[in-house]
């Protein structure tokens, strides 16, 4: 039996026109300043100054305990200034799929990620880990928050974040 696939949506409005937006995160270096520190996030290989669709993005990360793991995505959709995919190709999980959007909105643009996953090692993996892998990733997610908000100045009407898990 398979894990559940799990489901992450949050939405910010930050208070950038959308190709401000877009500029800020279609750069890869970016992506180190608004992760948590404490995920020992490193990219390991060169990357380009701009994001393109099958570009491919090396790092290694720590989610638990000091176990340092490879991660491996690929940029597999981009249509600026709107929207971007990465999906894993190696690393932690079993399935990752990320959705990166932006909508002008009064006072900036909406910035939403949606985010599938699923843990490896089946039925079995998510029940040993399944809910302490959701906070994790929340709590990712909400330090991302936190640091576009002071990288950006706050924006609009907040933050709202929602978390659900769906199964096959």
């Amino acid at each position: 039996m398979i894990a559940p696939l799990r489901r992450l949506e949050c939405r910010q409005t930050l208070p950038l026109d959308p190709a401000a937006a877009w500029e800020f995160f279609s750069r890869p270096e970016n992506l180190a300043r608004i992760t948590p520190p404490d995920l020992g996030f490193a990219v390991t290989a060169l990357l380009p100054q701009r994001m393109y669709a099958g570009m491919i993005v090396s790092y290694r990360v720590t989610p638990f305990g000091g176990l340092s793991v490879p991660w491996v995505t690929e940029i597999t959709h981009v249509r600026e200034p709107e929207f971007f995919v990465d999906e894993q190709r190696s690393g932690p999980y079993r399935f990752w799929h990320h959705q990166h959007h932006f909508q002008a909105v009064a006072g900036g643009t909406e910035m939403t990620d949606l985010v599938h996953y699923q843990l490896p090692f089946g039925a079995l993996g998510d029940l040993l880990a399944g809910a302490l892998v959701e906070r994790r990733v929340a709590g990712i997610f909400a330090y991302r928050r936190q640091m576009l908000a002071e990288l950006l100045g706050p924006g609009g009407e907040g933050v709202s974040a929602k978390n659900a898990a769906e199964r096959r």
